[in-house]
């Protein structure tokens, strides 16, 4: 059989052209095609899952890497701002590392008194478009894998805002190596995650190190994503950046734990917030949002550990609808901030935009 076709993995004039998001525009997008009408109805059929292979990440490798897909996708996570990316067939692209996702919206919100800028700062709030996904193929409860959450905050809580707004994205993660927690309530997501490459197992080990390989290649530090965009996002010209250092991101307390062996986690998402065969939402997702400055990495690239301390809890990401669909794996974008020798000195970003 052919391979699958990827649709357009590096930059782009859409990509270049790209000016701001529109909230409303996003959230038409993402519940455009859902891969089930109305989740856990009867007879509906069961969420894909689409495979990350050794083979899909060297596909099409050069000497030269100027053809290279991945390298060509990590360029562009970190290069383009855009917030959907249709192609000119108007199917998106292949996510080589997370295909597999469930798509959140609701509202970013800081309460606690934090010294940062921005949208640190506390009284802040604003809608959010969050994907959460899993690195790479597997995602049921019960085996190893990575869970991760993105975001894309917008400063406005209108739903309806006319005018394309600049936005902040966030990366969080688990263990990029792997986990084992049992539900989405044992997950710890974070900006800059612990890595134990052992926990792929034999077999993934080595698209552990192809994953590393060309993270680098695109960017100085691949295994931590700086938070300055929150920080900057809304401040008054003129204004320092004050950015926290790391941001972990956990479900409520309050939340039900809704574990079983074998589930799958967007299905273990999707019942937080609906009825089985209910299209309308009953209840909320809410994830604590923690930050700290106290922190040291030590070990290697395929073995560290973020020794992180005096966590202080901020705030919330409330969401209050989702839906597993095929714009939210395949369209759906997020930036992957660019590094900065020093977070808060956009002097010091090591690639121009």
């Amino acid at each position: 059989m052919p391979p699958e076709p990827l649709g357009i993995e590096g930059l782009t004039p859409e990509d270049a052209r790209f000016a701001g998001s529109r909230f409303s525009e996003v959230r038409k997008a993402i519940f455009a095609n859902p891969y089930q009408r109305v989740w856990g109805e009867a007879g509906a059929p069961a969420l894909p899952r689409y495979e990350v292979t050794l083979g899909g990440l060297v596909r099409g490798v050069l000497p030269s890497g100027k053809a290279y897909p991945f390298l060509q996708a990590a360029r562009r996570v970190v290069g383009s701002h855009a917030d959907l990316r249709w192609g000119p067939d108007g199917k998106g692209y292949r996510r080589l590392v997370h295909p597999n996702a469930v798509c959140l919206t609701g509202i970013w919100e800081i309460t606690g008194d934090t010294g940062h800028s921005g949208f640190f700062r506390q009284g802040s709030r604003g809608l959010v478009v969050g994907r959460y996904s899993t690195c790479c193929t597997e995602t049921r409860s019960g085996h190893t894998r990575s869970l991760a959450l993105a975001g894309r905050v917008y400063p406005t809580t209108d739903p309806e805002h006319a005018d394309p707004l600049p936005t902040a994205n966030f990366i969080t993660q688990q263990d990029l190596g792997g986990d084992d927690s049992k539900s989405i309530n044992e997950a710890v997501l974070q900006n800059a995650p612990n890595t134990r490459s052992w926990k792929r197992g034999f077999l993934g080990i080595p698209a552990f190190l192809v994953t590393g390989a060309v993270f680098l290649r695109a960017d100085k530090q691949p295994s931590i994503r700086q938070l300055y965009q929150i920080a900057e996002l809304g401040k008054p010209p003129g204004e320092p950046t004050r950015a926290p250092e790391f941001m972990r991101l956990s479900v409520a307390p309050s939340q039900p734990v809704l574990a079983a062996p074998g589930l799958d986690f967007r299905d273990e998402i999707l019942a937080q917030i609906f009825d089985r065969g209910d299209p309308q939402p009953k209840r909320t997702l809410t994830f604590r949002i923690e930050t700290s400055d106290d922190g040291v990495t030590r070990g290697t690239p395929i073995y560290q550990r973020r020794l992180i301390s005096s966590w202080r809890e901020i705030g919330k990401i409330t969401f209050d609808n989702a839906v597993a669909s095929y714009n939210g794996d395949f369209v759906l974008h997020f930036n992957h901030p660019v590094w900065r020798e020093n977070r808060n000195d956009p002097g010091t970003a090591t690639r121009k935009p």
